[in-house]
């Protein structure tokens, strides 16, 4: 991700609720490698326990001191609309706190439905493999499960990946009225021949297994530029997501990043339970939304 970089570029970025070692940390972390700028919103002194019980010195960093986790999130959302920051992190509060902040009327939203993906690298897999959604829509329906793949594509083509493919998981391969999963996989399908989303290739419904093993795509009889070799899997829904997430992460000895796209900055949301290397990962994913977000601009403005 770090290689990935194409300028030098410091994301401001407001790290909210920081109030443990390991999310403190890992913003410190993101700071020591250049990749942001932290403003550190919580209760100060929670904050300070927190440096204090990871030996780290945060005094070079901006503060806004809150009263609780509430109040940090709506100061993050705040200070991103006035274009303080380019960025949001998620610290030790919950992740419905910080989005409800975020989706609220006055918040961060924009046009496209927010969406979450893990940017994941499985050992087993010789690719990058990106998931979702899996914490923010629980059960989307066919135009959330729209927004979710553009935004996925897109993130993926910020990663390197030049056309993404993309795998709508179900759990057969075939269509089915009785199951709707299946129905919605092939109507994104259509929707990407119709233009609706572009930037990929996408093809669905597919099991887990040829959508991501040749051989098992071979053993089905299925013909498709997809199957057996997906980049992104856009789960039926968020308990699909999660539980596939974190049995790759556990299971299959994966590092992951998560992020939230959708809304007027990136924000990454990772679990309370993340080690620091998983949070310096989502911060690095991060910055190179942003980055892209400020060369499209420099680019328009040079138009």
């Amino acid at each position: 991700m770090l290689a990935r970089r194409r300028s030098e570029i410091v994301v401001p970025c407001a790290v909210v609720h920081p109030c443990d070692p390991e999310s403190l940390a890992g913003a410190v972390a993101a700071a020591a490698q250049g990749l942001i700028s932290p403003v550190l919103i919580g209760p100060r002194h929670k904050i300070d326990a927190a440096a204090d019980q990871a030996g780290l010195d945060i005094s070079p960093y901006r503060r806004v001191d809150t009263e609780h986790s509430h109040a940090a999130a709506a100061a993050a959302v705040s200070i991103a609309r006035a274009g303080e920051v380019a960025g949001l992190m998620k610290g030790s509060l919950h992740t419905d706190e910080l989005m409800a902040a975020a989706l609220a009327a006055e918040g961060l939203r924009t046009g496209r439905r927010a969406s979450h993906v893990f940017v994941m690298a499985v050992p087993a897999y010789a690719h990058l493999l990106l998931i979702t959604d899996a914490a923010i829509n629980i059960t989307p329906d066919l135009d959330a499960k729209r927004d979710i793949a553009q935004n996925a594509i897109d993130l993926a083509r910020i990663l390197g990946i030049a056309e993404p493919r993309l795998a709508v998981l179900a759990a057969v391969e075939t269509i089915s009225a009785k199951m709707p999963s299946t129905l919605d996989a092939a109507a994104l399908c259509k929707m990407a021949d119709r233009g609706q989303i572009t930037g990929g290739l996408i093809d669905g419904p597919l099991a887990f297994d040829n959508a991501i093993s040749p051989q098992a795509a071979a053993s089905k009889g299925i013909t498709s530029q997809v199957a057996g070799r997906a980049e992104i899997l856009l789960v039926p829904d968020l308990e699909a997501g999660n539980m596939l997430a974190k049995q790759l992460t556990y299971f299959a000895n994966a590092a992951s990043a998560g992020i939230v796209l959708g809304c007027r900055v990136p924000i990454a949301l990772t679990s309370r339970a993340d080690s620091r290397s998983a949070r310096l990962a989502s911060a690095a994913v991060m910055v190179l939304i942003a980055e892209a977000r400020a060369l499209q601009a420099e680019a328009a403005v040079n138009i």
